[in-house]
């Protein structure tokens, strides 16, 4: 099968991974916005048209007392006009709108860093338990063949009269509960491998093999990862970039307190068509349009105290996003500690362990030839392999759990997907 590298899997996943995909998404949704932008600082224009055909019937009674009736009286009135309405001055609110559309755009883009930095976390470490589970498939199979060794110098001994029955059966019993479990790894690593293709958002069932080396970089240090990293983790810069909208939003808010001042204009145009008239001094027809302009002054004097309210609303959601702020600062800086003080334990345990499981493959080996010597008893070789599982199981537990303690540290740090 072809081997899918750890890299390859990360560039998939960032291509077509869903989150990140929804991510990109929202972002484009602030991305429109900003791209109409200066629309706060352009003029309203509308056009308004209209016709209308009348027919009334009128009866009137002047006050010298005539009375004058007419019915089906038509007339065709037509209309139009062209509105300008240009804000000119605002309080500078509209220049609060637009550094605020700036801005979300800007919060949008830190979206989908800390998506892409959360992604590659989980594909990297969905891609090491592949690796993880490969070992241990492959540390169950090394033991399978001294169970196989096992069953033979048992059955060896009972041939020849010096073994008992119990210690072949029991052997036999033992190597196919390591068949069985070779057979449960086998479904674990499939899982697995789904999962991973979930993440990359690929075809179900796609073929491909992984490294099954975990590398470990061993110079990290506390002081690297603490560095700046303020500036670096994608969450605590989406939190600063809340805090500058909030005081945007102050700045809206307070723009509401100043007059609007505005350049309007209309051109109008009426037309009147009347086919006869009741009242000898209506006009038959009558045509008129101009152009008005002029300013209007809109002075805020009271409005039931709602700009004072929401001014005082912004005031307190800029505090709410700092508290969130350091809020956040605190569990990353404690986040950050945890994580290091895990990575420095695991990496302790790690070299402890390599160094158990040579002891312990050359315990198996040792008891083993001395088995074969006859200076040795099967209840020995099977503890050995007892051991020998334990301390594959612990060694590859260490070396994934300091991968996973390394992938965090760089995690928090916001220095993965670069």
């Amino acid at each position: 099968q072809k081997i899918l590298t750890l890299d390859e899997a990360i560039a998939t996943a960032l291509q077509n991974n869903y989150d990140i995909r929804i991510s990109k998404n929202d972002s484009m949704v602030a991305a429109l916005d900003y791209s109409f932008r200066y629309g706060a600082f352009l003029p309203q224009l509308n056009v308004a048209a209209g016709t209308t055909w009348n027919n009334n019937n009128q009866k009137q009674t002047l006050a010298d007392g005539t009375k004058r009736k007419q019915n089906n009286i038509k007339s065709h009135n037509s209309n139009a006009s062209l509105n300008l309405n240009w804000k000119l001055f605002d309080g500078l609110k509209m220049f609060a709108t637009l550094e605020k559309a700036e801005e979300f755009i800007k919060l949008g883009e830190l979206g989908i860093k800390n998506q892409v930095i959360n992604t590659v976390a989980t594909v990297t470490n969905n891609y090491y338990n592949i690796a993880a589970q490969k070992q241990q498939l492959k540390a169950l199979q090394e033991q399978m063949l001294v169970g196989e060794e096992r069953v033979k110098l048992a059955q060896n001994r009972l041939d020849i009269g010096v073994g008992a029955k119990p210690d072949v059966l029991q052997g036999k019993v033992d190597l196919n509960a390591q068949k069985a479990n070779i057979l449960t790894q086998e479904t674990l690593i499939a899982q697995l491998k789904e999962q991973l293709n979930q993440l990359m958002n690929v075809a179900q069932h796609t073929q491909y093999d992984v490294q099954d080396s975990i590398p470990i970089n061993h110079e990290l240090g506390l002081g690297d990862i603490q560095n700046d990293i303020e500036r670096t983790n994608p969450l605590l810069q989406v939190a600063q970039k809340n805090i500058d909208i909030a005081n945007i939003t102050l700045k809206e808010r307070k723009a509401d307190q100043f007059p609007v001042l505005s350049f309007n204009s209309v051109y109008n145009f009426t037309r009147t068509d009347n086919k006869t008239v009741i009242n000898p001094f209506s006009p038959l027809f009558n045509q008129s349009n101009g152009l008005n302009y002029g300013f209007t002054l809109a002075i805020p004097i009271l409005n039931n105290f709602n700009t004072r309210r929401l001014i005082k609303q912004a005031k307190l959601d800029i505090n709410y996003q700092q508290l969130l702020y350091d809020n956040q600062r605190s569990l990353l800086h404690l986040d950050v500690l945890n994580a290091f003080i895990a990575y420095e334990q695991q990496k302790k345990a790690l070299a402890l362990e390599e160094e158990n499981i040579l002891l312990a493959k050359e315990n198996v080996s040792i008891i083993l030839q001395t088995l074969r010597l006859g200076a040795a008893t099967i209840i020995q070789l099977r503890e050995a392999q007892q051991s020998l599982e334990l301390a594959y199981n612990r060694l590859i537990t260490a070396r994934y759990n300091t991968k996973l303690s390394e992938t965090e540290l760089l995690r928090l740090k916001g220095s993965l997907g670069r």
